[in-house]
């Protein structure tokens, strides 16, 4: 059996100056040599770590007779997403984890190829209107996230009439707002968004339901269910002296400034960013390899990344994590902050950090770091970005009825993603969450959820 096919990447200190997509994708002859890898087994376990159910099997059968028509199809079935999972789902975690191949050899790239398939459609396929007979019911959506999206466009298919209500500007949520350009383009994601659009699918922006509009105003306009996908806004600090110094920013912060609001081109854009020269930043899951990817692009000469435990223990990507090595950036481990130092302008110049040793494992299965007495030592920096986590947006749950929300402010929701309140659903970050597959698997299955619901 031939080795997997790698997916040719961008030099490492040619891309770490732009925000030019990394990874090049597939041509149509490794697609076909890839597709050709699998076992095509009887019994494809790779299916059961889809969250969104993709029949991973029959895909790469069509791909390995060169026919990616057919193989999009198969895709699009289950996944109103296919070129955004191809490039941030977590795979290696979950489909290719399955792979019976994986067991003696690397396992089919099966990440590779669905984002292959969905990149040549894009290209060849022209998008088309869906002919759907309307059934004459009313859902919102709240949030524009991959939750949301793709609840949308399953109820859509189903026959319903489906508005979708956006607090921000545009659509997308976290893919649009917390993902860079090099990871996720954003015409790929433009791309995947008009083709729910032409499912029927209303969107409506710059609309804060809580706020603007309330759950029960929706409901007395006749909206029959509504589905909650608001996501996680609310940045968690460490809780050390210092952290509200000037040139502190939360990755939430951060990214939006660039990503969203094109701060990397300021004054062309309005919105300013503090560049920095020498960074650090707080933190090892996908949301701080974006971030120290990220300075580094704007212009940082020097940029380290602060965990508290080791790379084997990093939440991360381990392609995020070999391509932000590979970019320059510095990685300390087993360490932690304990005061940010301000210059006497009240902007930080420094963080005081600790050495710290593992433990016996924690709630989250690794091993608990402790601190190493009187290892205390100094970094010097001007501009610190703290990526440790987001906790759910509390706007919608605190002005709601009826919504019970568990000590960190998710909502609680049953089996079948209902909340503690009749008729209204919820699933992605607002509902425990943690990755973009995660989200659209509880969409998906919401959706499933919500249909059985309104025709019980």
């Amino acid at each position: 059996m031939s080795q997997r096919i790698k997916m040719v990447e961008r030099e490492p200190n040619i891309r770490n100056k732009d925000f030019e997509e990394v990874n090049l994708g597939y041509t149509d002859e490794q697609a076909l040599l890839e597709a050709k890898r699998c076992l095509h087994c009887k019994n494809p376990m790779c299916m059961t770590g889809c969250p969104v159910e993709v029949n991973i099997a029959e895909f790469i059968h069509y791909l390995a007779n060169n026919d990616q028509a057919g193989a999009i199809k198969i895709i699009k079935d289950k996944s109103n997403l296919p070129a955004v999972c191809g490039r941030v789902c977590p795979q290696e975690k979950q489909c290719e984890s399955k792979c019976i191949l994986g067991i003696k050899q690397e396992p089919i790239a099966i990440g590779n190829l669905e984002r292959y398939a969905a990149d040549w459609a894009s290209k060849n396929i022209k998008e088309e209107k869906y002919n759907i007979k309307p059934n004459g019911k009313k859902v919102a959506v709240v949030g524009s996230g991959p939750a949301g999206l793709t609840c949308a466009g399953d109820l859509a298919k189903l026959g319903y009439d489906v508005t979708i209500f956006e607090s921000l500007h545009d659509s997308g949520g976290v893919l649009r707002y917390g993902i860079p350009e090099f990871r996720l383009p954003v015409a790929v994601l433009d791309k995947e968004v008009e083709s729910l659009k032409n499912l029927g699918i209303k969107f409506i922006f710059n609309y804060l339901i809580g706020r603007t509009k309330t759950v029960e105003d929706l409901l007395e306009e006749g909206f029959e269910a509504i589905f909650v996908g608001t996501g996680a806004g609310l940045p968690t600090f460490p809780g050390v002296e210092g952290e509200n110094l000037n040139n502190i920013y939360s990755a939430n912060e951060f990214l939006v400034r660039i990503n969203l609001m094109n701060a990397f081109q300021f004054p062309e854009y309005d919105t300013p960013v503090h560049k920095g020269k020498n960074v650090v930043v707080i933190g090892g899951g996908n949301t701080a390899m974006d971030s120290v990817r990220t300075a580094k692009r704007i212009g940082a000469e020097t940029v380290k990344l602060v965990y508290r435990r080791t790379q084997n223990e990093m939440p991360a990507r381990l392609e995020e994590r070999k391509h932000a090595l590979e970019e320059g950036i510095e990685f300390i481990e087993l360490t932690a902050p304990t005061k940010f130092i301000a210059d006497d302008k009240g902007f930080v110049k420094a963080v005081e950090c600790v050495k710290m040793k593992l433990t016996e494992p924690d709630v989250s299965g690794r091993r608990k770091p402790i601190e190493i007495e009187g290892s205390n030592f100094i970094i010097e920096t001007d501009l610190v970005v703290l990526a440790l986590g987001l906790n759910p947006n509390p706007i919608l749950p605190s002005l709601t009825k009826g919504l019970e929300t568990d000590k960190k402010g998710h909502l609680i929701v049953d089996d079948k993603f209902m909340t503690t309140r009749k008729g209204i659903f919820a699933g992605g970050d607002i509902a425990g969450g943690s990755t973009v597959i995660q989200a659209m698997g509880m969409g998906k299955q919401a959706a499933k959820n919500i249909h059985k619901y309104l025709n019980n």
